[in-house]
């Protein structure tokens, strides 16, 4: 009897679609690329536009909405929004336990209200064997906040290791677990959850790595934006029919920026980041290989929503920060105050340091699409999707064009294992799961499948077949044919009123039944909270 595979699942924080390597971008990632060059990449998966709902959707197998967490971690209130994992889900790991699968966890959570009291949406108290990482959303990578062990609170290791950074922290975490499993349950299969936060503001990377980079984007943004399209044309994951969407209205043409050092250190730190989340990547699977379990994992790498165009805020101090929000220290590990805010004089990536890389950057790493991480147009909900199982995948090295979302990861996993999908857990009621499973993708580029849908605080669409109903709120919904015009350039409202009433009145529905709360409503929690000033979109 053939041994059920291994599953690994790599999730990383605020990245363009088109940043990394085999999807077009000026960033060295030699791993990822050869995870493609031997499976495959989807050119249209999607995610949900922002992190939290993103996470709860990927392990759940639901919409985020279904699983507690409509927005982020806050309690807004209503059913849908108490920003806590509920019982009405199941996630991945509890489902593959089931099946005899000994699971772990290293990085970011992010999918719990409570960030130091270990409470029922945990990782240990869902379905994790062995939990190593943060449970909020982001902080230093030198010196994070919330970093745990199981349920124990072990920010003391980072304070006192020098050395420590969070995303060699992940990578080796994962290393000693794949080795761990090997040694003491050999005949077992795993499941193991990656979740980077790289590259998440701040800026924050290794001097090494950001050496490697000087000089690679001096020609701005808007000569590589045209630069990384024709590439990706070239690969074949962009049609040469679909047009360039134009630069930001908000942000200057290349030659007329101030600040040029400045502005090409953040890009060069953000690709950094991602090229050492790219060389652990490279670790892991090396113990793969030595541990004789590469052949028959399936190996799955996405990332959680666009690229953040968010600068840090200058209207939040840094003790709010610090001590609200938990997403940053006050101090460094030797002492100095940390500088909170994208200020020119002082370059990005030390520990005293707290910036991000602004929207024009931000622009670039979502090319050739609109709008980024928050919005439900490309830019915004557009992943790269590799999917790398040797023992599984005849067709290597090419492309899937067929829509697709989380929420068909968990159907995909379930069938890939032989694992059933609960209707009840633990004493609990499960909703029944939303998506459809990838593997008949897997042999072949043809499926047929239901809408997807997708929503975050009022920005919404609706992907069928070729079309895509689309709204950026408050404006009106737009209409695009993605077979003609994928960037979203020529919206068709206008001329098909009635594909409009029909997809927009298919998304109340699935708006309903999913326990989506209008965008005004929203607003008013936000500001009930407090949460408005710091996560609300310009």
């Amino acid at each position: 009897m053939d041994r059920k595979p291994n599953v690994l699942l790599i999730l990383n924080d605020d990245m363009g679609y088109s940043d990394i390597g085999c999807y077009g971008g000026e960033v060295d990632t030699p791993h990822l690329n050869r995870l493609a060059e031997n499976g495959l990449r989807f050119t249209q998966f999607y995610n949900t536009a922002r992190c939290s709902p993103s996470r709860a959707s990927l392990l759940t197998g639901l919409h985020p909405h279904q699983t507690g967490i409509g927005i982020l971690t806050y309690d807004m209130g209503p059913e849908g929004y108490p920003g806590n994992l509920n019982r009405e889900c199941v996630t991945i790991p509890e489902v593959l336990k089931e099946s005899g699968y000994v699971t772990y966890m290293s990085g970011k959570w992010h999918i719990a209200g409570s960030l130091l009291e270990p409470t029922d949406a945990w990782p240990m108290q869902r379905g994790f064997d062995h939990f190593y990482g943060t449970i909020i959303g982001a902080g230093s990578f030198y010196d994070p906040n919330t970093l745990t062990r199981g349920n124990e609170n072990i920010e003391h290791e980072a304070a006192e290791d020098e050395n420590f950074f969070y995303t060699d922290a992940i990578s080796d975490q994962a290393v000693k677990n794949i080795e761990d499993h090997a040694a003491r349950h050999p005949d077992a299969p795993f499941f193991q959850y990656v979740a980077y936060t790289a590259p998440h503001w701040p800026l924050h990377a290794h001097e090494e790595d950001i050496a490697k980079y000087k000089g690679r984007f001096d020609h701005g943004w808007d000569r590589l934006r045209e630069e990384r399209l024709q590439r990706m044309i070239d690969m074949g994951i962009i049609h040469p029919s679909w047009r360039l969407t134009g630069r930001d209205s908000s942000q200057p043409a290349w030659e007329d920026a101030e600040h040029k050092d400045w502005l090409l250190r953040c890009m060069e730190v953000y690709a950094a980041q991602i090229d050492r989340m790219d060389q652990g990547i490279g670790k892991i699977i090396r113990t793969l290989e030595q541990t004789g379990q590469l052949d028959n994992t399936v190996i799955m790498f996405l990332s959680d929503n666009g690229a953040c165009a968010e600068d840090i805020p200058t209207n939040v101090s840094g003790e709010e920060l610090a001590n609200n929000l938990l997403i940053a220290k006050l101090k460094t590990r030797k002492g100095e105050d940390v500088v909170f805010g994208n200020h020119p004089h002082m370059m990005p990536g030390p520990e005293n340091t707290y910036q991000s890389y602004g929207k024009a950057w931000a622009n670039l790493s979502n090319a050739p699409f609109r709008l980024y991480k928050h919005w439900t147009h490309e830019g915004g909900i557009a992943t790269p999707f590799i999917v790398h199982w040797p023992k599984g995948i005849a067709e290597k090295g090419t492309l899937r064009h067929t829509p697709a979302q989380l929420t068909d990861v968990m159907a995909t996993v379930v069938e890939l294992t032989g694992s059933s999908y609960p209707a009840a857990y633990k004493g609990n009621d499960i909703l029944p799961l939303e998506g459809q499973s990838l593997v008949p993708v897997l042999a072949t580029d043809t499926w047929s499948r239901k809408p997807l849908y997708m929503e975050h605080e009022g920005n919404a669409c609706v992907r069928s077949g070729k079309w895509k109903l689309v709204r950026n709120y408050p404006h009106a919904w737009e209409l695009f044919d993605m077979d003609a015009d994928r960037t979203e350039m020529n919206d068709l409202a206008g001329v098909y009123p009635e594909r409009v009433k029909e997809m927009s009145e298919q998304y109340e529905a699935w708006a309903e039944r999913c326990k989506v709360v209008p965008r005004q409503k929203i607003l008013e929690l936000m500001k009930q909270s407090g949460a408005q000033a710091f996560w609300e979109e310009e």
